[in-house]
């Protein structure tokens, strides 16, 4: 099998078909708005993570870990403590885990991993360029 791709996007809104079964790793927040960009694609993202913005008002930061799970996307969070929230690279280099849903517990995540941990253990890797 090969290697699942990974994809690093400042913003969740320019997720597209084209990140269809890749593991993306966001800026975003992971709030309800930024979920819908996700669920609204036909062809999903097979994982995604989302800063959690300190969780905000009733954990509304968090909404994502379960509308992604409603739709079979593996969902991660991390601290708005480790990483910028904006700056998927930041997220993925320095990102902690804070949150998982049971689709990401599945595949053996692990709450404070850091997010590239969780991408390495879920097989993926950059797209290499020609």
């Amino acid at each position: 099998m090969s290697p699942r791709r990974l994809v690093l996007l400042d913003s969740i809104a320019l997720v597209n078909a084209s990140h269809a079964g890749a593991v993306v790793v966001s800026g975003s927040h992971g709030g309800l708005s930024a979920s819908h960009f996700v669920t609204a694609q036909i062809q999903k993202p097979f994982a995604v993570a989302f800063n959690d913005a300190g969780g905000g008002k009733d954990n509304a930061g968090r909404v994502a870990l379960h509308a992604l799970q409603a739709v079979g996307v593996l969902a991660v969070l991390y601290a708005h403590t480790s990483a910028r929230i904006g700056e998927a690279q930041d997220g993925l280099e320095n990102g902690v885990v804070s949150g998982l849903n049971a689709l990401a517990m599945a595949q053996g995540l692990q709450l404070g991993w850091r997010v590239n941990e969780c991408v390495q253990h879920l097989g993926a890797r950059p797209e290499q360029r020609s």
